[in-house]
Order: structure tokens, then C-alpha cells, then sequence
């Protein structure tokens, strides 16, 4: 049995109570209880944590991301969305296996010092002959110590036939499909404590084609899997989707079978109010991802009528490439400005952020059972924040500190009670392993564009 006891910290539950001078326990990757005061039972031989000067919450859950991007951070700075994609996809069809496992060790390792323990990652480059991409990236988070959400994305629009993306880089619609099943079968689990799970996310409406779509959402359903996609991100994207579909992207999702409680959408930007009550009455959720929203200048997501409608919201830092490290903790704090930046000093709360970094990404991901909340019986993922030093110390409220000021030191970060960072270090990987994967990425990938 190993166990670990946390007392004395400010405990954020998410989905109840907060305790001010609270305790968790958790034994053998579960938590087993969680209140007010020194814990009553502690197990013999536990861990002991003194929490004291700290706020302790659900690890956060990142809800959409592109971790390959990491080899292509501060490129095409000045462009729109539509410009960066047809950038970046001249660099990103030189992609293989050795690139993607640096590309997700850096990436990984980053987001578990933000606080983050699950990653939703969408990934659909799959250039043909250039190794088991998919193999590459579990293995590569399953060292850094994170769950892993892979959206097992795909393309078969390229640019030949009305796609952004260049042909080399799309597969047949065939392939897509069997290539999606096949890293089901490799590596989706379906177990309460997965450190893996498969979603099929073909990537979007400008890049993949009517049957892909529709051909995806029958095979998710026949697995039983979640569904992903990009949508309704840029003004651009819904004048293509009007002039080619005759419809808003939202529409169009919707005639193909896309909404509903196993679907979630990245970005979300530009939905009408006919929209958002649609996609509230079906249940499906929304990863906002305000940092790359704003860097991209594609807008701002209307997450206050979002949560007031019922959507599941959750945080998604998106690619690095377009939030140039942005952790999960940062986007806390973009999503409390950008929606006061729209609708005033009520829009947003700091516990309405927090939440939407933790039990609203794990309703994305179709794991609220299992993350995102402190709660006895769900799985000891826990992020603790030292908010007692300098610019944070004099904030009264922990939580506020957390979502307003800059990112605090995390002390400690446990995924299944396992500690993968401890005192803003990794003990898994070490942090200079990781930086130096993402660089010889970042070199491997440009000297390959080269050739």
C-alpha cells in the first residue's frame, strides 16, 4: 500500500466544500478522504505533507493541445490563422516518430511543471513512412509521468482538393479511418485509472472531407471513444463553411452528426446564440483556448454565455506554436481577462476559471467521475501551490492568487499519488532531458524541411 496525507493546506475541492486549513488523503492512487482540520485516520507508513502556505487543487486538465508544435514555437508571428496553417504545414509534413516523441517530452514535461496532469493532445500530421508517430507520443508521456488524451486526429483535404493543408501531408480516407482504429486498438484504456485514451478528432471542417467526418463519428461510436474537432475558430473559417456548405461551421457540425455529450470542440469562437443553445442542449463541450485565440488574433470565445447556457468548458493551451508556452495555470488567468475584457468585472470568476481548468476539461474529456475534483473515490491527480511567498502572499483569497497574479512555485504535483514534480522539479524525466528533446526536435525537423 503506499499513501500520501496532505494537511493544513487551503484544499480547493471543485466540487463542493473548500477547506481553508484542510487535509486529502489518498491510498494506492485514489483519494480515500478529504475535510476540515489534521486528517482523522491517517495510514500507517504514510507520506506526510505539510500543506501550510499553500492551496492545494485538482491537477489541471488540458483539454486540447498540439504538442508536436513545440518544434515550431515564434514562426509567422504577424499571420492569421489561415496564413500560419499554410506556413507551418510546409515545415510540419517532415514530421516523423523521432521528432514527435522529442516534441511530446518537451511539451509534456512543461505542462506537468503548469500544474497539469492529463493532456488532451490532437494530433493529426501522419506523413506516410515516417515511423509509428502514434507509439512515439504514449511512450514518451507515459516516461514524463502524465495521463494522455490522444485525439487521434486526420486530414484527407489537401490543397488539390480545396484543403489548406498540402497534399503530402493528407491521408486517403480509408487510411485515416484504419489508422484511427488501429491506435484504438493499440493503445486506448478504457479503466478508471487509464494513463491512456484514444479520441478520433479528424482535424477540421477546411481540411477534411464530409465523409471523413461522418466516417469518424461511426467509428467512435461503434468504440466507443470521444469525439474531437476544431470549430467555428476565425471569421474565415465560417465564410468558407457558408460558401462551400451553405451553412454556419456549427450547422454543419450538426448535420453531420457532430453534437453531443462524446463531443468536444476546440476554440469555439465564433457561435451565434442559436449556436450555443445547441451545443447546451446536446451536451456538447467546448475547449477554449484563450492565449492562442488572442495570438492568432482570432477572437474572443464567448465563455460567459458558454457556462450560463450549461456547456462543459474546459482550458486548452493549444499548440505551443501559437501560445509559445503558455501552461495551463496561465490560461486560468487569460480566461478571467478575456471574458471581463468583453463583459465586465462579473464575466468570469477565478473559481469559475479554475473549474474550467480541472472538472470542465475532464467533462470534455468524458472523465468526471474520475479527475478533476477532490473528492474521496476519484483518482489522486493533485497540484499543490505555494501562495505564501512574494506576489502572493499578500492575497487574502488562495484562489484568487492563483487565477490573478502570475503562476505560483508548485511545490508539489501527483498524478495516481505518484509525485512527478516536487518543488518545481520533475522527478521523472529531469527538466534539462526535456529541454534538450524539444531542441533536437526543433533541429531534426528544420534540417529535414532543408533537405
Amino acid at each position: 500500500m503506499s499513501a500520501v496525507v496532505i494537511e493544513g493546506a487551503h484544499v480547493a475541492t471543485v466540487s463542493g466544500a473548500e477547506y481553508p486549513d484542510g487535509h486529502v488523503v489518498a491510498v494506492d492512487g485514489r483519494i480515500t478522504a478529504v475535510g476540515a482540520g489534521p486528517a482523522p485516520d491517517a495510514p500507517a507508513g504514510a507520506r506526510r505533507i505539510d500543506g501550510r502556505g499553500h492551496l492545494l487543487t485538482p491537477g489541471l486538465v488540458n483539454s486540447h493541445n498540439h504538442l508536436y508544435q513545440w518544434a515550431t514555437q515564434g514562426l509567422f508571428a504577424d499571420a492569421t490563422l489561415f496564413e500560419w496553417l499554410v506556413g507551418s504545414y510546409d515545415i510540419w509534413h517532415r514530421l516523423d516518430a523521432e521528432v514527435v516523441a522529442g516534441t511530446t517530452t518537451a511539451g509534456t514535461a512543461w505542462l506537468a511543471l503548469s500544474g497539469c496532469t492529463t493532456v488532451s493532445d490532437h494530433h493529426y500530421i501522419f506523413p506516410a513512412g515516417r515511423g509509428d508517430i502514434v507509439a512515439a507520443e504514449v511512450e514518451a508521456a507515459r516516461r514524463v509521468g502524465v495521463r494522455l488524451d490522444l485525439a487521434r486526429g486526420s486530414m484527407d483535404r489537401g490543397r488539390s482538393s480545396g484543403g489548406l493543408p498540402p497534399d503530402a501531408v493528407v491521408e486517403t480516407l480509408d487510411g485515416a479511418l484504419a489508422g484511427t482504429s488501429a491506435a484504438i486498438d493499440a493503445h486506448h484504456d478504457p479503466a478508471f485509472d487509464a494513463m491512456t485514451r484514444v479520441a478520433v478528432a479528424p482535424c477540421s471542417p477546411f481540411s477534411v472531407s464530409r465523409e471523413l467526418m461522418t466516417g469518424a463519428a461511426e467509428l467512435a461510436r461503434s468504440r466507443g471513444v470521444r469525439l474531437h474537432t476544431h470549430l467555428a475558430e476565425t471569421v474565415d473559417e465560417e465564410e468558407q463553411c457558408r460558401a462551400e456548405f451553405g451553412c454556419t461551421p456549427a450547422e454543419y457540425a450538426e448535420k453531420l452528426g457532430w453534437l453531443g455529450e462524446d463531443v468536444w470542440l476546440a476554440h469555439a469562437v465564433h457561435l451565434s446564440d442559436a449556436a450555443i443553445a445547441r451545443i447546451a442542449a446536446t451536451g456538447t463541450g467546448i475547449a477554449h483556448c484563450p492565449t492562442s485565440n488572442a495570438r492568432l488574433g482570432a477572437g474572443i470565445c464567448r465563455t460567459t454565455e458558454l457556462l450560463a447556457a450549461g456547456v462543459p468548458v474546459g482550458l486548452g493551451v493549444d499548440g505551443p506554436a501559437s501560445s509559445e508556452l503558455s501552461g495551463v495555470v496561465g490560461e486560468i488567468h487569460q480566461a478571467v481577462l478575456m471574458a471581463r475584457a468583453r463583459k465586465g468585472p462579473q464575466a468570469l470568476s477565478a473559481r469559475q476559471a479554475l473549474h474550467m481548468a480541472t472538472l470542465g476539461g475532464a467533462r470534455c474529456l468524458g472523465r468526471a467521475d474520475e479527475l478533476g475534483a477532490i473528492a474521496p473515490g476519484r483518482l489522486a491527480d493533485l497540484a499543490l501551490w505555494r501562495v505564501d511567498g512574494f506576489g502572493h502572499g499578500v492575497v487574502d483569497d488562495p484562489v484568487v492568487a492563483l487565477a490573478f497574479g502570475p503562476p505560483p512555485p508548485l511545490e508539489l504535483l501527483l498524478v495516481g499519488g505518484s509525485p512527478v514534480v516536487e518543488r518545481g522539479e520533475l522527478r521523472t524525466v529531469s527538466s534539462g532531458e526535456a529541454a534538450r528533446a524539444g531542441r533536437a526536435a526543433h533541429t531534426r525537423l528544420l534540417q529535414e524541411v532543408d533537405r
